[in-house]
């Protein structure tokens, strides 16, 4: 009986995602199952329903359900200059790379709320390479990428921000950018109008050309191997010959697609360089 519950579920959740891919384009199919099945859980229960079953038609019918589906299955956990080391590796090893470029295009997939396309702003601004750059910083949930735009936080957290900038080799200041009032913390105009924040579904949307510098962290992970390689094929086709890519600590090229195409520039901080292969 247990079994044949558990394969009962199995189903509900195939009908689900196949109820979400026809109408509204997302193909969660792809999802690692463990993280799919606990999202999905996590709603039902904030649902106060007993079967996944139940959930398709209010996915069907509601579109503020299916914006809080959406909203558990966002990877939303950042904060600036998020493990320090690897910014480090950028702003010391990366950028005297980038510097070589009379533009600078970065890419900085799955951006959640901004966090890393600020960190990276704050970055170039200090290198002296903000005027030549630009950052496309993409996600598909638009409730997180309306938050990104505005660029404010509580000032609760810049304490923690300011250690990761300082041990990120921050050059001056964490404060200088961005303006505290009251409770919350404004990052500068500055940096704001360099960033392209916009909506871009993985698993559906094509690629971007020319970037330098691509940064795609603790995304993969939520993937199983067959979306992973999608989403690195597109990855690779959107950077120049010689572009940067920087993954998640638990995410590497190795066993992947594309592992051929690509060397360790710093392994322990998953930035990669692809090759020339022309």
């Amino acid at each position: 009986m247990e079994k044949e519950g558990k394969q009962l579920e199995i189903f509900e959740i195939d009908c689900l995602l196949e109820a979400i891919l026809l109408r509204y384009g997302y193909d969660f199919r792809n999802y690692a199952k463990a993280s799919l099945k606990r999202r999905i859980h996590n709603r039902l229960m904030l649902s106060n329903l007993d079967h996944v079953s139940e959930m398709i038609p209010k996915i069907l019918y509601e579109e503020g359900y299916f914006s809080d589906f959406l909203g558990d299955m966002s990877i939303t956990v950042t904060e600036m200059f998020r493990n320090p080391a690897v910014f480090k590796c950028i702003r010391q090893q990366v950028v005297a790379k980038l510097r070589t470029y009379s533009r600078i295009n970065i890419w900085n997939v799955g951006c959640a709320t901004g966090e890393e396309a600020y960190s990276i702003a704050i970055i170039l601004e200090e290198e002296g390479l903000l005027d030549k750059a630009h950052i496309y910083a993409t996600d598909y949930d638009n409730e997180a990428l309306s938050v990104a735009k505005k660029g404010i936080y509580p000032v609760s957290v810049m304490q923690k921000y300011t250690d990761n900038y300082l041990k990120s080799g921050g050059l001056g200041s964490f404060s200088d950018h961005y303006q505290a009032r009251y409770e919350l913390a404004k990052m500068k105009s500055n940096l704001r109008d360099k960033i392209t924040f916009a909506h871009h579904n993985l698993m559906s949307d094509g690629s971007f050309a020319e970037m330098h510098l691509i940064l795609c962290r603790n995304v993969l992970i939520y993937f199983n191997q067959t979306l992973q390689n999608n989403v690195l094929s597109l990855l690779r086709d959107s950077l120049v010959h010689r572009g940067y890519l920087v993954l998640g600590d638990k995410e590497t090229l190795s066993f992947s697609s594309v592992e051929d195409e690509f060397e360790a520039f710093d392994m322990e901080k998953r930035v990669y360089r692809k090759k020339n292969l022309t």
